[in-house]
């Protein structure tokens, strides 16, 4: 006979009984309080976001309180913010209350000394403006410091950089046009040529985005282009991306010389990943130019490629040295603030939602390597190694920080 094992009713009576459903819970998604105070240096004329953007954030659930006046020289008024949902402040203090910080231009020292601990701030940097005690003051302050030249997407690109060097390459070849005029106090030379004449020669250092709308807008003119850059695969796509066979070359001293002494307008248009942009024309190289021609330094913002360039401002814009004109404004995009404002705000916006999604901007800082690379400075510990080697200052892996916190 079987002996049978008597189980407690305790483990059976649910068995056929209604359970309990489970759902996976969801992480809760902090709103951000985001502030956009009115620029105050380099004669910017941008705003980080436009009313469009600020009624997507509002909608949701976001708060956004933006200084006022501060779209005005983009021509968005503080009607259209408060319009769209942004709260209007007349105070900077009262934008510096944020947890989110928007700015188009460095913060300057007296904004510095508004921060608060944990606040978020995302901006550009000025290589040639930075100095030791902002870095210092920066730090003092226990801020997450985002530079947006040096944040990615998922392509592994810079889309701030990539869209704003669309319409730098565009804008340096109009204002070199304009430069060359002897209205400009230039060489009077027509950048297209006519019949008869010769157009005027155009070297571009790199072919990135920059150089590539460069040629386009050149070519348009009808100028003559020659394109300089190391990598090859660069200058395959950008001859392929412009349809048509022009001149290129490897950055051979020899060579890059030689188009150097005779060309009317010379672009720098090279963008370093992360420290100070190479440079590759030397001083005696711009002795040996002509008299008249132009230099436009679109990588200025990041130190700049000619050994003579120096930051300028739009309302100082060029210098002469050895009777060459030189154009070093690093916040160029500036000149046409309501386009650029746009686009710069078109990228924003969807990363500041996916920082929602995330949890909060730390947390995306902590899941997503693009965002991550732009760090600079994390709650009192400088976390960019070209500053600290720059700087003399200590430098800690952002990744260490992040894994000891999260």
């Amino acid at each position: 006979m079987d002996k049978k094992i008597k189980i407690p009713k305790i483990f059976t009576e649910g068995q056929f009984g209604t359970q309990e459903e489970r759902l996976v819970v969801r992480r809760k998604r902090n709103k951000l309080f985001i502030g956009i105070p009115k620029e105050t240096s380099f004669q910017e004329n941008r705003i980080a976001l436009t009313p469009s953007s600020v009624a997507t954030l509002t909608a949701h659930g976001h708060r956004v309180v933006i200084e006022t006046l501060a779209g005005e020289k983009s021509n968005f008024s503080d009607h259209e913010f408060s319009e769209a949902g942004a709260e209007i402040a007349h105070d900077k203090k009262q934008v510096f209350e944020a947890i989110v910080i928007l700015k188009v231009a460095p913060l300057t020292l007296e904004e510095v000394e508004l921060l608060t601990p944990n606040q978020v701030i995302i901006s550009p940097i000025h290589l040639p403006t930075l100095t030791l005690d902002f870095i210092a003051k920066l730090r003092q302050k226990r801020v997450i410091a985002l530079a947006w030249e040096y944040v990615k997407d998922q392509s592994n690109t810079f889309p701030i950089v990539r869209t704003l060097s669309e319409m730098a390459g565009i804008t340096a070849m109009l204002t070199a046009a304009e430069l060359l005029s002897k209205d400009s106090k230039g060489a009077g030379i027509l950048l297209g040529g006519i019949s008869g004449v010769p157009p005027a020669k155009v070297v571009i250092l790199g072919a990135g985005v920059v150089a590539e709308t460069a040629t386009r807008a050149a070519l348009g003119l009808g100028a003559e282009v020659r394109v300089f850059d190391d990598n090859i695969y660069k200058l395959q796509r950008l001859q392929q991306n412009i349809g048509r066979q022009i001149y290129t070359s490897a950055l051979n001293r020899r060579f890059l010389e030689q188009e150097l002494y005779t060309a009317d307008v010379v672009i720098g248009a090279i963008h370093s990943p992360e420290g100070r942009t190479p440079v590759v024309v030397s001083e005696d190289m711009v002795e040996k130019m002509k008299e008249g021609s132009v230099i436009i330094d679109v990588s200025i913002d990041q130190g700049g490629c000619f050994a003579t360039s120096k930051v300028t401002t739009h309302d100082n814009p060029t210098f002469k040295i050895y009777d060459v004109v030189h154009y070093c404004v690093p916040n160029i995009a500036s000149r046409v603030a309501r386009t650029a404002s746009l686009a710069v705000s078109n990228i924003l916006t969807p990363m500041l939602l996916q920082a929602e999604n995330s949890g909060s901007i730390e947390r995306m800082i902590y899941q997503n390597e693009g965002f991550r690379h732009g760090v600079y400075t994390y709650k009192g510990s400088l976390t960019n190694y070209y500053l600290s080697q720059r700087f003399q200052l200590k430098y800690t892996n952002l990744d260490l920080l992040l894994t000891s916190n999260f």
